[in-house]
């Protein structure tokens, strides 16, 4: 098994990483995150690749590429340092570079343990906001499950910064990007097929924020789906709890025994330099350093509810007189210097020591390292002492477990991941944290109560393996095992009930490509008639198709309808896309008021042909496509009233990439000559797509408000099987495209929308598809890599022209070819902005200057070539 996880904070991750790729049966795990080669980080972040472990060795095959890896990928400036908030325009660079490494791995695993057959990840986990946005893109240009861990929420963190009342929502999207977070963590909620959590109070009161997820309506989709009945295209992701683990190959756990006397602990007699530094740096607080330890680790964070704690502890004489109270609130030089949050809190603390008399009894230092923390837990549990995390709110509650891993029992807020780890654990007490005299009470009762403390202790430590990165995975590898594999069907072998005319059909393309290196017309074989064991009959069967392609040529040629208009002589079995080195895809949006396309569209077209033509060595390794939301039939009907052959085109995206053709190839021809979509690619964007669904549920939410009808109406023209088009009657009553993802996400239905052609039509196809995702799989179908990709794109344009303004391939936007567009329709108020999407500068994209000839086409290709490479 490959995994490919996607973060941009590594830190838990990496232990994960390093822990799946010990497990039998896993051979490679590479954890993405971003390059970064800037004087103001450290140079290792500029490494392209650093081995984590060589991974199992009992593994099975195991090669040389085995074990886990961190695999940087270049997004944004690769010489200076992004901030997270700001990288979210550079993200599709991200899913490009990260879409060339797994198709360049694939090749080589494929060679190590596929038997020569590439090999793609069984599973892409994005963790986090922005890498859950690009293992989304990963897994639908993939076709490969994707699952998912959101760790910190925006939807949560915009309520919880919104309640302290100090920012408003403009200045908090401003300063933390929070809606762009927040629509990156729908759209991995609709790609999705499993959620990993932490804590059940995770997926009821932070999931349960998103349009994406609702949990009476999850419930019922599985229920159906387990009695087989339809879901008419809705989906919920599947929430599972699985709580992180933890490595405790360093923890030491001392034996305890006796009463804890002074004799027992003996911290007189010993030298202060054969202590560690931070024993001595807490005890200098202490009068009694012998009583039990109270202790907190936490920073001073106003939901940490550290004053609450000292106030119990302060107005509790039975819990002073036992014990001591040890507060490890982060680092600091100056409380003045600190958040203003932080800098109060501390100041109370003070204040509250100072109230109650404390001095001596509460020791709060100052600094501390991350490697003295295991030295603190260690000392609190000499000193037969008790861990609290008395936070309003605790998501997971991780320090709960390294306290008990240290013999530790635990006091814990109920609210939040505490009440799991103390359930599972049976090591310790809740509390409700507003009520102080039951967090005192609580602490009394473990100090005071030798025997129940020995229990707690002994509890935590028999469970604590129950949060180790062994269990963890082992539970994780069991339920990713459970995700349907998916992988294109290309790369596949033909199963055993596959139906018959496939088979015959791909034994012509076979037979025909080792004869004579020559496709004829990809016409079906009957699969009744018996093969001929005389070569020369084989022969002659294919000759008479050479004759019958003669025959039919002048027919094409005058053949009225454009779907049956192919160039005279052969057609090639394979898309010459292939062969390519560079792809020009023109993606110009030129529409009038009726959605029909103006002739603008075509001049961008033979000017486009013009200028790459006219460079004799850039046009013999140069192929041409044509990228737009006009279904095929007008489509064809456009070039043919331009007199431009369908066939000087290697691809046709059309539909908002709904549907891709090639022109001239086997591939795309049925029995009768006629064009027809790359069948690969439809199986590819099936997946949760519904039809009918969509096609219903667009009409009810597109009711007129005023009680007047529809706002659309069907077009049925430019339907096909994985497109649903309406007319849109009037582009001011309609709802915005993220005010419609709202209420389709609301409904369990996962599918991509535009307003496209001048605002005159709507469309809405699988969430795997679009016209930028069509480019990824011309790169994972046929080698052709995006880097190599030219786009060229109006300044305006259809509502998913933003998606193809970024990632690795060179865009050329043509001055004056599209006076607007739809993009008015593509976002309402309160939404993200168009600079959280594209960059703002990038040496991949340029414009053209003055009037639309060749001769500035070619200026401007040479220009974002020439800008890009240096």
């Amino acid at each position: 098994m490959a995994s490919y996880s996607l973060v941009f904070q590594v830190k838990y991750v990496v232990e994960l990483a390093r822990a799946l790729a010990m497990m039998p049966g896993v051979y490679r795990v590479d954890l993405f995150t971003r390059q970064v080669s800037s004087p103001d980080v450290d140079w290792s972040y500029g490494e392209p690749t650093e081995m984590l472990t060589s991974g199992s060795h009992d593994a099975e095959g195991s090669g040389e590429s085995a074990g886990a890896y961190i695999v940087r990928i270049p997004c944004g400036q690769s010489n200076k340092y992004i901030k997270k908030e700001s990288l979210w325009p550079y993200l599709q660079e991200f899913v490009d570079g990260a879409l060339a490494h797994i198709l360049n791995m694939s090749k080589v695993l494929g060679e190590q343990v596929g038997h020569g057959k590439p090999v793609l990840p069984y599973v892409i986990h994005g963790h986090y906001a922005d890498a859950g946005d690009v293992a989304a893109l990963l897994s639908g240009a993939l076709n490969v499950p994707m699952v998912l861990t959101g760790h910190s929420l925006g939807r949560n963190k915009l309520e919880q910064i919104m309640m302290q009342g100090r920012m408003s929502k403009e200045e908090i999207d401003a300063t933390y990007k929070i809606m762009r977070r927040i629509e990156g963590e729908e759209l991995a909620l609709d790609a999705a097929e499993l959620v990993i959590t932490s804590t059940r109070q995770e997926i009821d009161e932070q999931w349960g924020l998103y349009d994406g997820f609702d949990v009476k309506l999850e419930k019922v989709l599985r229920a159906r789906t387990r009695r087989g009945l339809s879901c008419h295209g809705r989906f919920m992701p599947r929430m599972m709890v699985i709580p992180p683990g933890m490595d405790f190959s360093n923890v030491v756990v001392q034996d305890i025994d006796g009463d804890g006397d002074k004799d027992d602990i003996n911290l007189d007699a010993a030298s202060p330099r054969s202590l560690p530094p931070i024993w001595a740096e807490v005890m200098r607080f202490l009068t009694n350093p012998h009583k039990p330890m109270i202790l907190a680790l936490s920073r001073p964070d106003p939901k940490k509810n550290i004053t609450t704690l000292v106030k119990a502890f302060g107005e509790c004489r039975p819990l002073r007189e036992l014990a001591n109270l040890v507060l490890i609130m982060g680092n600091r030089d100056d409380i003045e210097e600190m958040p203003p949050g932080n800098a109060n809190v501390l100041t109370t603390v003070l204040k509250l020591v100072d109230k109650y008399d404390l001095y001596g009894s509460v020791a709060f230092p100052k600094h501390h390292k991350q490697a003295d923390v295991p030295e603190i837990y260690r000392l609190t549990a000499k000193t037969k002492g008790v861990f609290i995390n008395p936070a309003l709110v605790e998501p997971f509650g991780l320090t709960l477990i390294e306290a008990a891993a240290h013999g530790l029992p635990i006091v814990a807020t109920k609210n939040g991941g505490p009440v799991d780890i103390t359930n599972t654990l049976n090591s310790g007490l809740l509390v409700d944290p507003h009520d102080q005299n039951a967090i005192a009470d609580a602490l009394l009762k473990l100090v005071a109560d030798k025997n129940l403390w020995h229990e707690c202790r002994k509890n935590g430590l028999r469970n604590i393996h129950l949060y180790s990165w062994p269990e963890h995975c082992r539970t994780y590898l069991a339920r990713v095992a459970g995700c349907r594999v998916r992988n294109p069907r290309w790369l596949k072998d033909t199963p055993a009930d596959a139906g018959a005319d496939d088979e015959a059909e791909d034994s012509l393309m076979e037979f025909q490509d080792l004869s004579l290196r020559l496709s004829i017309d990809g016409e079906r074989g009957s699969t009744n008639e018996p093969a001929s064991s005389d070569p020369q009959d084989q022969v002659q069967k294919i000759m008479n198709k050479l004759h019958q392609s003669s025959s039919a040529a002048p027919d094409a040629a005058t053949d009225k309808n454009p779907a049956n208009v192919q160039a005279a002589g052969t057609v090639n079995k394979y898309p010459l896309l292939r062969r390519r080195r560079r792809l020009f895809i023109v993606a110009v949006d030129c529409y009038g008021d009726d959605g029909r396309a103006s002739k603008k569209m075509l001049q961008v077209i033979q000017e486009v042909f013009r200028a790459v033509r006219s460079d004799t060595q850039l046009s013999k390794i140069s192929g041409f496509a044509l990228s737009t939301a006009m279904p095929l039939s007008e489509t064809l009907q456009l070039l043919q009233t331009g007199k431009v052959p369908p066939t000087d085109f290697d691809a046709l995206i059309c539909g908002s990439g709904s549907e891709v053709y090639y022109p001239g190839s086997a591939q795309c021809l049925d029995a009768q000559g006629k064009l027809r979509p790359d069948q690969d690619y439809l199986q590819h964007i099936n997946h949760r797509w519904s039809h009918d669904g969509a096609r219903q549920t667009i009409g009810k939410l597109m009711a007129s408000q005023d009680g007047s009808g529809s706002v659309v109406e069907p077009d049925m023209e430019s339907c096909n099987a994985h497109c649903v088009s309406f007319f849109v009657r009037d582009p001011k009553k309609v709802r915005t495209i993220d005010e419609m993802r709202e209420r389709l996400r609301m409904r369990g239905l996962r599918c991509h929308l535009m307003y496209c052609r001048n605002s005159t039509r709507m469309q809405v196809v699988p969430l795997m598809a679009s016209r930028s995702q069509a480019l990824r799989y011309l790169f994972v179908r046929w080698g052709l890599p995006v880097g190599n990709m030219y786009l060229v794109l109006g300044e305006h344009g259809d509502t998913d022209r933003e998606e193809m303004l970024s990632g690795l391939h060179k865009t050329v936007i043509v001055k004056g070819v599209t006076e607007k567009g739809s993009e008015d329709l593509l976002r309402s108020s309160g939404s993200y902005h168009k600079e959280d999407v594209v960059p703002s500068d990038s040496p991949l994209a340029t414009t053209t200057r003055g009037d639309l000839k060749s001769d500035e086409i070619l200026r401007a290709l040479k220009e974002v070539s020439k800008a890009s490479s240096g």
